[in-house]
């Protein structure tokens, strides 16, 4: 990884079952499962670059949509920020590290 940490929300619509799972797999590569197409990712500016480009290239531009949003540095607020009704997030651990 290079440089600071940031937190992310990566959610998608992705029109295709194929390319659903696919980009599943991809961003599951990177953070945790909020719900089944939102993602929490703490990873360095160079990793969500790679993310993004590994995505680019396994979405149809025309049919599916991705959203990444950064959340800030700090661990804390980004998940703080998040508002929630009914069942609480799951905390994502703060050891996660992408290989």
């Amino acid at each position: 990884m290079g440089g600071a940490l940031r937190c992310y929300l990566v959610c998608y619509d992705i029109a295709d079952e194929k390319r659903l799972r696919k980009v599943h797999r991809i961003i599951k590569g990177y953070g945790i499962p909020w719900q089944y197409s939102f993602f929490f990712c703490r990873v360095s500016r160079m990793d969500i670059l790679q993310m993004k480009a590994d995505l680019q290239e396994a979405i149809n531009s025309r049919d599916d949509q991705i959203l990444v949003l950064d959340m800030g540095e700090s661990l804390d607020e980004a998940v703080d920020s998040v508002d929630v009704l009914g069942r609480p997030l799951n905390k994502p651990d703060v050891d996660l590290v992408v290989i």
